[in-house]
């Protein structure tokens, strides 16, 4: 390994910012092709559910390094306070710098084209900026979960993972069974304001696999894991889509939560990475492409719909474009003197 880098960490990275440029890649082609009069072949759709699982790994994948990384740390009064200036200070300037970014970007392409629907590009060009807010949230409240985790043995702190897990993604999932069947949903008042909800059970998942909590399970099973989640994904958003039900796949699904999991499980047993130095870039300036791509995506989606291919085919030339673009431009940006990687929130 490189010092001071742990390699498949790298590479997780690597591959969430990779899902991340994926998922907005298809689905900036079927937003746009859904207000269209087009036809999805049988195949097309399948690719699209298949697509929305592997790009719903990238944000698991962001948390579960998060918790990896940053909750078995000690934190004091001055390392809280040190902690809070370099992460949320600095990454809420960095927040408000592209919102400000991209709403320019937004009144500039609607003055060159009318018509170029203000809600729908917004739409777009915000529609990774949620992740923003949440893990300022969650960098806020690190220190105290980190503090207080310590107290714990590690079983009791995955006995209670794996109760918030029932109340925030399987609760939730058979209230869905039942919305769907016609029974209505089901309501259940309870909170999880204190564990971080969903997201939070991605950060402490992090942590345990640090602690090496599942090293006892085989990776054969962990790879069984990963590829049922994967069809029971496909095959329950094609169910709702012939039952006419409006279903969205999101990160509270309990199968995103155990194949996002399963797959890190299962990278984080690699000893060495394939490629490192080409992973290492990926790695890099992965933030800042999170920050970037979405600059290109509305400009590229009109001209990519025209291309004379099928959806997938327009769908992954928009992602290698995406990549290739947001990676030139994290790399001059982050040549900027004084400014640069403070913009990408770059070390």
């Amino acid at each position: 390994m490189n010092k001071n880098r742990i390699e498949w960490i790298d590479l997780v990275r690597a591959i969430a910012i990779l899902t991340v440029l994926y998922i907005h890649s298809v689905d900036g082609i079927y937003i746009i092709l859904s207000d269209a009069t087009i036809q999805l072949t049988f195949l097309s759709r399948i690719f699209q559910y298949f697509s929305l699982f592997f790009g719903r790994i990238g944000v698991p994948f962001f948390l579960m390094i998060t918790g990896y990384l940053l909750l078995d740390r000690t934190y004091t009064n001055e390392k809280v306070k040190k902690f809070w200036s370099k992460n949320c200070k600095t990454l809420i300037a960095v927040t408000l710098f592209w919102i400000v970014i991209y709403a320019i970007s937004i009144m500039v392409i609607e003055g060159n084209n009318s018509q170029v629907n203000p809600v729908e590009a917004g739409n777009l060009f915000f529609s990774h900026m949620w992740y923003m807010p949440m893990i300022i949230g969650m960098y806020l409240s690190l220190p105290f979960v980190s503090e207080a985790i310590k107290r714990f043995d590690d079983k009791i702190i995955l006995q209670a993972t794996l109760i918030f897990s029932v109340l925030a993604f399987i609760v939730p999932f058979i209230s869905l069974l039942c919305d769907m069947q016609g029974f209505g949903v089901i309501n259940i008042q309870y909170s999880l304001g204190f564990s971080g909800g969903i997201y939070g059970v991605y950060i402490i998942l992090g942590y345990l696999v640090k602690k090496e909590m599942f090293r006892s399970i085989s990776s054969k099973i962990w790879s069984v894991i990963a590829i049922v989640s994967l069809l029971v994904c496909v095959f329950f958003q094609y169910y709702a889509f012939i039952k006419g039900y409006n279903f969205f796949l999101w990160y509270d699904f309990p199968f995103i939560l155990t194949g996002s999991f399963a797959l890190f499980e299962l990278v984080s047993r690699m000893d060495k990475v394939m490629f490192y130095n080409q992973v290492k870039v990926l790695s890099k300036y992965s933030f800042a492409v999170f920050l970037i791509h979405n600059l290109f995506r509305l400009p590229l989606l009109p001209l990519m719909v025209l291309l004379p291919f099928s959806e997938p085919v327009q769908a992954l030339i928009l992602w290698v474009l995406l990549i290739i673009l947001s990676y030139i431009a994290a790399a001059i940006i982050y040549r900027i003197p004084k400014i640069g990687k403070f913009v990408l929130y770059m070390r």
